[in-house]
């Protein structure tokens, strides 16, 4: 699989949804050989194979089987989320006021409001169309496209404290426009019926929608150097693309390798196909089935195992220092961020902080610590669920960022090629 940042750039643009951005996993993984298996069905393994999982849509599982199996070899776990905080469409979302319309919206997860005014945006999910049989709607991915939506500021004439920082009412101030309504107008399905248009079936026959309005502006390398990226959705899906060069490229001789790709870290990771949940535990036991192994065996290669939690960092910001621990934070260009919080809100421990560095001083990758100052508690990761439900020793790493949850990221160019390096070290080490 191709590591440049060209390619992150392209996964970024293909990666709309949630569901989008497991498709594009998913394609990647048939591209370099994997062999599909059902989530519910029976599993053969052999020596040597590699194999993907496609967990109900928004989650992934990828695999490899070393070329000689123990159980003490143990399971090495590479885990990411696949979702971001965005904005939800609401079932008969139209809304009509002052000669536009507009649609109701959830939001997910915690955004920076104010960073979705004014941008192009588009639509895109999961729908799901009547099939032959009530219990299996047939799934259809869903995109526009195409920019057809705004959220719209308010001009500061009328809104002279603007600047102040002003809170925004998503009921009333992010409501998406996406047409103009004339004096004959009827509301009501509009928004289905464009659906319905776009995938060629009749309205009546959709049954429900998982739909997202995501940011439509293209990656974008800036600097005179070209030295950051500027982009939707870097947290977490640098993260993903890192795990994706990490199962493709060389592996131990020995053990399983496995790339988790999850959901819904964003609002908690409490769902089936969130990192607090029993899904990847159930997957490595019938790995660990399908090897022969009896329960003790299959434990023991739990046990022996090791997490790796890979979610984006904070960068060092240039212009708000005294945010940040001066001695422990993360400077975008400077490498792969190994994160550290003592209650645990990060997944390391000091085994984790000795099997990181020694990969990256063994193999000359560019890493830094990151701790956030004391008395901010800083965001958590999927590591914590993770590596306590499999009982593993663990490390949380990531690409540092800056403007974190905005609709736009931003990150060092060089740092990709960093984290893609650390997490096929992982993997590849005997």
């Amino acid at each position: 699989m191709k590591q440049d940042i060209q390619a992150l750039m392209d996964f970024l643009t293909r990666s709309v949804s949630p569901y989008h951005g497991v498709a594009e996993v998913l394609r990647i993984l048939d591209e370099e050989g994997f062999a599909d298996l059902p989530l519910t069905g029976d599993w053969r393994l052999v020596p040597g194979g590699k194999y993907r999982i496609d967990c109900r849509g928004t989650m992934a599982v990828a695999f490899t089987v070393g070329e000689s199996f123990r159980p003490q070899d143990g399971f090495r776990v590479a885990a990411n989320h696949m979702d971001w905080p965005c904005f939800y469409i609401k079932p008969d979302p139209e809304q009509v006021a002052a000669g536009c319309l507009k649609l109701s919206v959830e939001p997910y997860g915690g955004l920076i409001n104010n960073t979705w005014m004014d941008r192009p945006l588009s639509c895109a999910g999961l729908v799901t169309v009547k099939g032959e049989r009530a219990m299996a709607p047939e799934r259809r991915l869903f995109d526009f496209g195409r920019p057809l939506f705004t959220i719209p500021n308010l001009a500061i004439h009328m809104n002279r404290e603007v600047n102040k920082g002003v809170a925004l009412e998503p009921a009333r101030d992010l409501l998406p426009l996406c047409a103009a309504v004339e004096k004959e107008f009827n509301k009501n399905g509009f928004f289905l019926k464009k659906v319905a248009d776009r995938l060629s079936v009749a309205p009546e026959d959709i049954l429900s929608f998982d739909l997202v309005l995501y940011n439509a502006e293209a990656p974008q390398l800036i600097g005179f150097e070209e030295e950051f990226l500027s982009s939707p959705r870097l947290d977490n899906l640098t993260s993903a693309f890192a795990c994706l060069a990490g199962i493709t490229g060389p592996q131990r001789p020995s053990g399983v390798n496995i790339a988790a790709f999850f959901d819904h870290e964003e609002i908690g990771s409490q769902t089936k196909t969130g990192a607090d949940s029993d899904t990847l535990t159930f997957i490595t036991e019938k790995i660990a089935c399908a090897l022969g192994l009896d329960r003790a065996g299959y434990l023991n290669a739990l046990l022996s195992g090791f997490l790796l939690s890979c979610d984006v960092a904070h960068a060092l910001h240039p212009n708000r220092m005294e945010l940040y621990d001066g001695g422990n934070c993360a400077l975008m260009n400077r490498g792969v961020s190994l994160k550290l919080n003592y209650s645990q809100r990060y997944a390391t421990d000091a085994v984790g902080v000795g099997i990181v560095e020694g990969l990256c001083k063994a193999r000359n990758i560019p890493y830094q610590r990151f701790m956030n100052k004391a008395g901010s508690p800083g965001g958590g990761t999927l590591g914590k669920f993770t590596a306590s439900s499999l009982s593993m020793p663990s490390a949380d790493i990531g690409v540092p960022i800056l403007a974190m949850h905005s609709a736009r990221e931003l990150m060092g160019a060089r740092d990709q090629q960093s984290m893609n390096d650390l997490v096929s070290a992982f993997f590849a080490e005997a």
